[in-house]
């Protein structure tokens, strides 16, 4: 064992690691996400700056530089906290719960800050593969995950078809209203969920839910 010289401080990992600095204080990272939406709806995606968010804030534009990489990761960040990552109930019932998963993309992506980050943000992920991953780990990975979860209970259930391809069904759900905020051909309607959902489920029913929900027959 090696002997350290009086006065000296001992570079062993544990002392290494009370050196390491003050814990990230969480308090600064709310008033920036909450500050980074506010911009967002003010004045969109485009004009959204460190600088700017770090000011409105309260903080500074190292202390953003030191949690987030870019403008962007900042702002998928917040994406991720404002509209969450778990949004598919277990409420027993298949169709309420996909429902209330997909019907959370509809709420987030009409208001102002769904139309002007969103498309943009999309745009910036080809060109920086960490970015886009970032994207995909933390904000559309998890939420595809839940409603996959969803969707497997649905089977079990009965409710759905066993053989069916979730990976096609989670794109066929998701996909309307993102196809509608990317494009805005059309408006993402309050009720554009229930009747993604109505139609899906009419190809993958089982009989044994068609009982229960007659009106499908009709689709």
């Amino acid at each position: 064992m090696e002997n350290t010289p009086s006065g000296a401080v001992s570079d062993s990992p544990a002392s290494r690691k009370q050196r390491s600095g003050r814990p990230r204080d969480e308090r600064i990272d709310a008033a920036v996400r909450a500050a980074a939406m506010e911009v967002l709806n003010e004045s969109g995606y485009g004009k959204l700056t460190l600088e700017g968010v770090a000011s409105r804030a309260g903080t500074s534009k190292p202390a953003l530089r030191r949690r987030w990489r870019s403008r962007q990761h900042l702002v998928v960040d917040a994406l991720v906290v404002t509209v969450g990552t778990a949004p598919t109930p277990d409420t027993g019932c298949t169709h309420c719960d996909l429902i209330a998963g997909i019907g959370t993309l509809g709420q987030a992506f009409t208001t102002t800050v769904g139309r002007r980050a969103l498309p943009a943000l999309v745009a910036d992920l080809a060109d920086d593969p960490d970015l886009e991953r970032l994207f995909l780990d933390r904000f559309f990975h998890p939420r595809r995950a839940s409603t996959a979860e969803a969707l497997r209970r649905g089977v079990r259930r009965g409710d759905i078809k066993a053989d069916v391809d979730i990976d096609l069904l989670l794109d066929m759900l998701a996909s309307t209203t993102y196809y509608r905020v990317l494009f805005g051909h059309l408006p993402v309607t309050p009720s554009l969920a229930e009747q993604v959902v109505e139609v899906v489920l009419a190809g993958v029913a089982t009989e044994q839910w068609r009982g229960r929900h007659g009106g499908l027959d009709e689709i």
